[in-house]
């Protein structure tokens, strides 16, 4: 199987890959080979090839699958569901027994875990943060690393879903040095922080004060704590933007159409609005389409440019994203 590895002499190897493991991009199913002189260590799927390119030689060549790695589904004798957040496993099982058997095959398995949790309750609250069971481990702080940005977080006091990273690496690419980029829901800065990396002038708000915190650290975490603006509060209050942005995310789906007023006072003279949306999948886009005009025309002229599926929902529901240009 072709794999793109970082590609460095011999005498480098280690040195290399200290480097890329603290970035944790080295693939953990392929092995490091060395050949004529030269190491090839194989990257993680999610690396962020472009970024490590400008700082490595990266190569595309077949490399050696680990034949040792004991995966879950090796103990349990069926794939269980989960997702990793850094070092801390999620799983989503009602039946406590089966909870206990997953955990205790991740634990068992060459996964990197420390903590593992079972949601406990739906995301909740103007906070959006969710209750959790601790089944193994007690650290529910950890750091999550995605496309080259790592985010610092704990997961019982913040928001934050991996399941959306390739919809944020979408949008992300979509950013030009010098724009001016604005989070209306900041987080811990998933979006800010890659768009900062890219060289854009950047703020976040967030009603949640621990995310607040977090977004500051995970600024100066990832070098970019010159370019990043933090604001604890309700983004309708906050002053001194109005007509600044050129970028503007609406990462609320299930209430961002109260917040259109908003986001209209803060674009620019062409700005692109990304506006997250849950619909019944009959009309997924038609509903925000007919808010985003009602709350911008005629001052703008409003251009739908992308409308994206996320990921479904709930039954018949969809998130869904609608990239639109404003156009004063």
């Amino acid at each position: 199987m072709s794999v793109p590895c970082v590609r460095v002499p011999r005498e480098e190897g280690e040195a290399t890959r200290k480097r890329l493991a603290e970035r944790d991009v080295v693939s953990d199913l392929h092995e490091i080979d060395v050949v004529d002189g030269d190491i090839y260590i194989p990257l993680a799927a999610d690396a962020d090839l472009a970024a490590l390119r400008e700082e490595f030689e990266v190569v595309d060549r077949e490399a050696t699958e680990r034949e040792t790695q004991t995966l879950p589904e090796d103990i349990l004798g069926f794939e269980p569901s989960y997702e990793r957040l850094g070092d801390i496993v999620i799983v989503d099982e009602d039946d406590a027994e089966r909870a206990t058997a997953i955990t205790d095959a991740l634990i068992a398995s060459d996964i990197p875990v420390e903590t593992v949790v079972n949601r406990a309750s739906p995301i909740e609250g103007e906070l959006r943060v969710r209750e959790w069971d601790v089944l193994a481990g007690d650290d529910t702080e950890t750091v999550h690393r995605e496309y080259g940005c790592a985010f610092e977080l704990d997961i019982e006091r913040v928001y934050f879903s991996p399941r959306l990273a390739t919809e944020r690496r979408r949008v992300i690419e979509q950013v030009e040095s010098g724009e001016q980029f604005f989070d209306m829901f900041a987080g811990v800065g998933p979006f800010v922080i890659p768009a900062a990396k890219r060289g854009a002038e950047c703020v976040g708000v967030d009603l949640n004060e621990a995310a607040i915190e977090y977004l500051e650290r995970n600024a100066e975490r990832n070098k970019v704590g010159s370019r990043v603006t933090a604001i604890h509060g309700d983004v309708r209050e906050v002053e001194g933007y109005d007509d600044w942005a050129d970028r503007i995310v609406m990462n609320l789906p299930h209430s961002a159409d109260e917040f259109l007023e908003t986001a209209v006072e803060l674009a620019g003279d062409d700005s692109v609005l990304h506006y997250y949306d849950i619909q019944h999948d009959s009309d997924p886009f038609g509903p925000g389409e007919a808010a985003i005009r009602a709350a911008a025309e005629p001052e703008y002229d409003v251009s739908v440019e992308t409308q994206r599926e996320v990921r479904s929902y709930a039954p018949h529901e969809l998130n869904v994203c609608l990239d639109v240009r404003l156009t004063r």
